[in-house]
């Protein structure tokens, strides 16, 4: 709504019409910035996410540089006479592990593991969802019900037991499973989160959907016979990044947890392959004798899905053009 105008008498009596001063108009990407700016939690979160980006991309290598150790280098006298392995010292800055390998190294390294497959993961799971809730929410009919029926059962059935089975059976020999299609190691850990990780994300999708395309832009595209892609791909889609981009942030840390439960499960990437749900595993023997071990992995998964969930909250809100600040 305008401001009325404003009117001033003038010399001799008339009355001039004076016009506001013009309101300057912010881009809806400009209030986005400025709404996310204000939430300090959201830029912290940001900001440790972009220093374990780091820690990820560089962090092993550095560390093995540094202490001159390898993810798997037994390091001599890290072990006391009993096999119990030595504590956070100058020398271990994290402590030792049970086989006596260097426990800061392996964290490095860990976060490479965890956040490719929780990052990865996510990125198919977010993909295979836009598809399935876009042609669901739009076209409707024995379309929808079928998709919608498939994400139901998805989302119904145990996901971790169900889990579990899978990598238990593509692990067990060299060929995979289903026919070659899901190789043990990292491959068979990818499928197995995205399985379970798509539904959420086409149930999230199909509603923004079913209320877009009733909307008057949709109809006002059918109307100067704009073909179906054109409306998806041009009309639809541009306003669901939004709600994609804050839904992903909150899958991304989900996904980095049920990698480390597969690994603390002994059914996640190989043993020689550091993560922190296999650096957890490894520590479950000796947890009351050597608390470091499950200290400093704890502690990354922890942060990073502490970060990456207020990251989420804060795009959540500065996405969001109704909520007050």
């Amino acid at each position: 709504m305008t401001n009325p105008p404003e009117f001033q008498v003038a010399a001799g009596g008339a009355v001039a019409l004076q016009q506001p001063a013009a309101v300057a108009r912010k881009s809806p990407r400009r209030l986005f910035w400025e709404r996310l700016s204000q939430d300090k939690a959201a830029l912290a979160g940001g900001i440790a996410i972009v220093l374990l980006i780091v820690v990820a991309a560089i962090g092993g290598p550095i560390a093995q540089a540094v202490t001159g150790h390898g993810p798997n280098d037994i390091v001599p006298n890290s072990l006391d006479p009993y096999g119990v392995p030595y504590g956070p010292n100058s020398h271990l800055w994290f402590g030792a592990d049970a086989e006596g390998r260097d426990l800061f190294v392996r964290t490095m390294y860990g976060a490479r593991i965890s956040l490719f497959v929780g990052v990865v993961a996510s990125g198919i799971a977010v993909f295979i969802g836009l598809v399935v809730g876009l042609t669901a929410g739009f076209f409707g009919g024995i379309v929808d019900t079928i998709l919608s029926r498939a994400a139901d059962v998805l989302l119904a059935v145990p996901q971790i037991l169900i889990a579990v089975g899978i990598v238990a059976a593509c692990s067990t020999t060299k060929q995979g499973c289903f026919f070659g299609l899901l190789q043990p190691g990292l491959p068979v850990v990818i499928a197995v989160i995205t399985i379970f990780s798509w539904s959420y994300i086409a149930r999230i999708v199909r509603g923004y959907t079913l209320s877009l395309r009733e909307k008057e832009f949709v109809e006002s595209a059918r109307a100067a016979g704009a073909s179906t892609f054109r409306i998806l791909w041009q009309e639809i889609l541009p306003n669901l990044l939004g709600p994609l981009i804050v839904y992903t942030t909150l899958l991304i840390p989900t996904n980095i947890l049920f990698e480390a439960a597969l690994s603390y499960l002994g059914l996640g990437v190989p043993s020689t392959t550091p993560s922190w749900g296999s650096i957890l595993n490894d520590a479950s023997q000796l947890y009351d004798v050597a608390w470091w071990l499950m200290l400093f992995p704890g502690a990354f998964l922890i942060l990073t899905t502490l970060a990456f969930n207020l990251l989420g909250d804060g795009l959540r809100d500065a996405f969001d053009v109704r909520t007050e600040r």
